[in-house]
């Protein structure tokens, strides 16, 4: 059993509550940084926001970033998948106008075909037919995606399986099945930007909210392990792992 008081600290630290999809918590207060990117998910979409009539969210976690993107277009819907994450969408989206919609199947969106002049996704799945159904001839597909090899140090350092369920998920893999299913790929980037931990206690509160990480999770199981990270974290004064990340602009040929 570990005895060391500051580790123990960090742990009960961890139990604060998480919620939408918000890690404010260890983002704010800097224990946890990432590096910058050489695009911004936010500034693709600030263009193509000003000439839509129609937009879709697709995986909205609980609104926060729709919520702070102005101008919105006339008509804006959402989708999220993740049940927990529903009512705090719809408290937040929905005095803004923005109707929510909870889904189950990535491949039934609930709208008509050549709906929107826009469909925006960060980090949620989708289906190609599917965003090709509902977009309009001259819509615009944008999308920010985790890929397959995301924080993989993660689970090498807790001795975790790899989640390597989709390791396959990279640029090329999602640009080859979006140009097969009728897209035209307008922007394309790929990096492996570094994300720091400065404390353990910000690593388990992160795969927490994060639990395909490392399925089925808990400090008890993995203890020794992450008391090597904490001891890390000591001598070095962070660990680092990289994240996945792309990003695509497809519009429907």
């Amino acid at each position: 059993m570990v005895k060391d008081e500051m580790f123990l600290t960090y742990i009960r630290n961890m139990n604060e509550s998480f919620s939408g999809w918000d890690f404010s918590y260890i983002t704010n207060t800097g224990r946890v940084q990432n590096e910058l990117m050489t695009w911004s998910y936010g500034s693709l979409l600030v263009p193509n926001l000003a000439k839509a009539n129609t937009m879709l969210d697709m995986g909205t976690g609980g609104g926060e970033l729709l919520s702070k993107l102005k101008p919105l277009p006339p008509k804006v819907f959402a989708t999220e998948a993740y049940k927990p994450n529903v009512p705090i969408a719809r408290n937040r989206l929905e005095p803004l106008g923005i109707q929510v919609y909870e889904i189950e199947e990535d491949n039934k969106l609930p709208f008509e075909k050549d709906f929107f002049d826009l469909v925006i996704n960060r980090h949620e799945a989708y289906c190609r037919k599917e965003v090709k159904r509902v977009l309009r001839n001259k819509g615009v597909f944008i999308t920010q995606q985790v890929g397959g090899t995301d924080c993989a140090q993660i689970n090498d350092a807790l001795g975790a399986p790899p989640y390597d369920e989709y390791a396959y998920w990279n640029l090329d893999y999602a640009v080859k099945e979006l140009e097969n299913h009728g897209f035209k790929i307008v922007l394309a980037k790929e990096e492996f930007p570094l994300q720091r931990f400065y404390d353990v206690g910000a690593l388990v509160y992160y795969l927490k909210a994060v639990p395909w990480q490392v399925p089925n999770f808990e400090v008890e199981t993995y203890i020794s392990r992450l008391y090597e990270i904490h001891q890390h974290i000591q001598n070095k004064g962070y660990f680092d792992v990289r994240q996945h990340r792309f990003v695509i602009e497809a519009r429907p040929m």
